[in-house]
């Protein structure tokens, strides 16, 4: 009888510029690792890396909670959670978490759920950290790949990225307010434009199109956001000169990842990684701001290691 599984689930982005709240993509940048092992009479968290251990305000915990009381699951667990993911930077950290967490209950306990069961599942973990249920980050880490979350009727399509993809994340070294996507969200309109509503959706439409056609100039052509990016680029020191010395450098896009502050440029094998990388760090340090670059790769979804 298994009595222990370990997941490794994925970094992610979500938005890409006009897919606010509906687009998300897995990267293979950074991993959160969690096992989940039947000890105890109780369900508790175990952690080296400085998170919340109450299960309420832990991605992971509320996803394993809310889990145990569906499947009505008597016996105590242990979850034992090893963070790679930067919290509170747009890469879906507390998303990693609550991915891994869902799929490892679904195998400890052989429930054989389907993925929109388990990104459902996930999103509840989003609570903890962004005050809402939200799906887009989850359903990228849990599935892997380029996803679309529609929510009524609930359905997660995902669609597999083109091979030669290549992602580059600037990740500003700044102080991140608690319950960071709560105060992004809070700098955004109420209303929009309807004018500017088809911009982004001409845009959203395109880039779903180049995801299916593996076209990662149309990909590039496609992520620009005229609703969400302007009301947030002031909360990210330094954000216009980074965008301005990443497209220079052979970028085909740029934009914010997630809630930001992290940044990340699209580009493809045929064009220099290395080098819009260093341009998007000189951007920052030229506001002040230290950063770590990561260049990266689409990448799968959690997986029982």
């Amino acid at each position: 009888m298994v009595e222990s599984v370990t997941v490794r689930a994925p970094c992610s982005t979500a938005n890409l510029g006009p897919g606010f709240d509906v687009f998300g993509l897995a990267l293979d940048a950074y991993y959160d690792q969690v096992q989940l092992k039947k000890e105890g009479k109780e369900i508790r968290i175990q952690s080296m890396d400085s998170i919340p251990t109450e299960l309420e305000k832990n991605s992971a915990g509320l996803v394993i909670k809310e889990m145990a009381r569906k499947f009505k699951i008597k016996s105590g667990l242990v979850i034992k959670i090893k963070k790679g993911v930067p919290p509170g930077f747009g890469m879906g950290s507390s998303a990693a978490s609550a991915a891994a967490a869902a799929v490892a209950f679904d195998a400890l306990f052989k429930l054989k759920l389907d993925g929109n069961s388990l990104v459902q599942y996930a999103g509840i973990g989003e609570r903890a950290s962004a005050g809402s249920v939200h799906y887009d980050n989850v359903a990228a880490s849990v599935l892997g790949g380029f996803v679309i979350v529609r929510t009524a009727p609930f359905d997660v399509i995902r669609i597999s990225p083109p091979k030669d993809l290549v992602l580059c994340v600037a990740v500003p070294k700044i102080p991140v307010p608690q319950k960071k996507t709560e105060v992004s969200r809070k700098v955004l309109p109420k209303q929009v434009k309807l004018s500017d509503h088809i911009k982004n959706l001409s845009n959203a439409s395109a880039l779903t199109a180049g995801f299916m056609k593996k076209d990662v100039f149309l990909i590039g052509s496609s992520i620009n956001d005229i609703i969400v990016e302007p009301a947030r680029k002031h909360l990210i020191p330094g954000f216009d000169k980074v965008k301005k010395n990443a497209l220079r450098a052979g970028a085909m896009a740029v934009t914010i990842s997630g809630a930001g502050p992290s940044m990340i440029a699209f580009t493809s094998t045929s064009s220099n990684p290395k080098r819009i990388s260093d341009s998007m760090k000189k951007g920052f340090s030229e506001a002040g701001i230290d950063c770590t670059v990561a260049i990266c790769r689409p990448s799968k979804g959690a997986t029982v290691i």
